[in-house]
């Protein structure tokens, strides 16, 4: 099988993946949108890694090809061909069938492809030979979009293609994927972010449960991967209409409006700080950050996890009892940002 996540989130589900029973990680690669990692794993295992939170899709695998020197658009025929083996879709199918949906004579599906570039073969002529080939084996099914299977061939390393077919999320409407919508901070990044402010992380002896604050909520995106990971999760934002949002999507969270620069908050008052923080001028930027952290580092406990989406973050602005313990890059779409997680001294 393979699981895609956000750019950058690569490492932690492998790691994940590796840590649980029933599950051998064998590789990770980049399509070009989303880091790949690929993994074998019995049935117990499966299940594992369909409800993990930091996977964007996973599929089970269907076949492999490899492009020759030699590059026209015979090759992509090539290439679906080779990538789609026989014995490893029927298994496939059976996987889809006892996860997803009983398998009927005449199915509907639809083909996706990804690339690194679009040189020397694009995802047009890809996306062609392998409903060819598919329309060849499979005469009864019929492409349709939506459709009932997703198959998906990708590029994960230069000039090597795997194919797949989609086990998660299969079911799913788009209403319940918000975060394909533009300007929402993507679930799995959402999720990789309150896993680095979890580790480790443990309330005060005698304390309620683990409390994480998010100053910075947006459509509250990490508040409710909070609340899935067990934190008692709180919320604000300046902005009214995401204070409205993240209601909605964080339901039964406390969610307030709030200015980030100067939280109502007593000191030490949170186990753990996360939050993307929102975008300012090249100039604003560096004061913005260095109050929002300040705050940040102030309402949270010592021994406690301070964790931010941000541009780059200039020392300077740093709050003295902050230590970095780690800094992930994140590729966004049409921005480039990491993942800081400090530790609160």
């Amino acid at each position: 099988m393979f699981a895609t996540c956000a750019p950058g989130i690569g490492r932690l589900l492998r790691r994940q993946l590796a840590a649980l029973d029933g599950i051998d990680v064998t590789g990770s690669g980049f399509d070009g949108q989303s880091d790949i990692v690929f993994f074998d794993t019995d049935r117990a295992g499966r299940a594992h890694a369909l409800r993990s939170r930091l996977a964007e899709d996973v599929f089970a695998e269907i076949g492999r090809a490899s492009r020759g020197r030699g590059v026209s658009r015979a090759s992509a025929g090539a290439i679906a061909s080779k990538a789609w083996r026989q014995e490893a879709v029927e298994r496939a199918l059976s996987v889809f069938a006892e996860e997803v949906r009983q398998l009927s004579g005449s199915m509907t599906y639809r083909v996706t492809t990804r690339v690194r570039t679009q040189a020397p073969l694009g995802r047009p002529d890809l996306r062609r030979a392998m409903a060819a080939v598919i329309e060849a084996d499979k005469p009864r099914w019929k492409f349709a979009d939506p459709a009932q299977l997703e198959f998906r061939l990708i590029e994960w390393h230069d000039g090597q293609y795997v194919a797949g077919l989609q086990i998660s999320g299969v079911t799913a409407p788009p209403t319940e994927r918000p975060a394909e919508q533009s300007g929402l901070l993507p679930a799995t990044v959402a999720a990789a972010m309150v896993q680095l402010a979890g580790d480790e992380v443990a309330a005060p002896t005698g304390a309620r449960g683990r409390v994480l604050l998010d100053p910075c909520c947006g459509a509250g995106a990490i508040l409710a991967e909070a609340a899935a990971a067990g934190f008692a999760a709180q919320g604000s934002d300046i902005d009214p209409v995401a204070v409205e949002m993240a209601s909605q999507v964080a339901t039964g969270l406390s969610v307030q409006l709030g200015d980030a620069r100067e939280l109502l908050m007593a000191d030490d008052d949170v186990d753990a700080c996360v939050s993307w923080l929102p975008g300012r001028g090249p100039d604003s930027w560096p004061f913005f950050a260095g109050e929002v952290l300040a705050e940040m580092s102030r309402v949270t406990h010592s021994g406690g996890r301070v964790v931010v989406l941000s541009p780059e973050l200039p020392r300077a602005v740093i709050p003295g009892a902050l230590r970095l313990r780690k800094q992930i890059p994140v590729q966004l779409p049409g921005a480039s940002l990491a993942i800081w997680v400090f530790h609160r001294a």
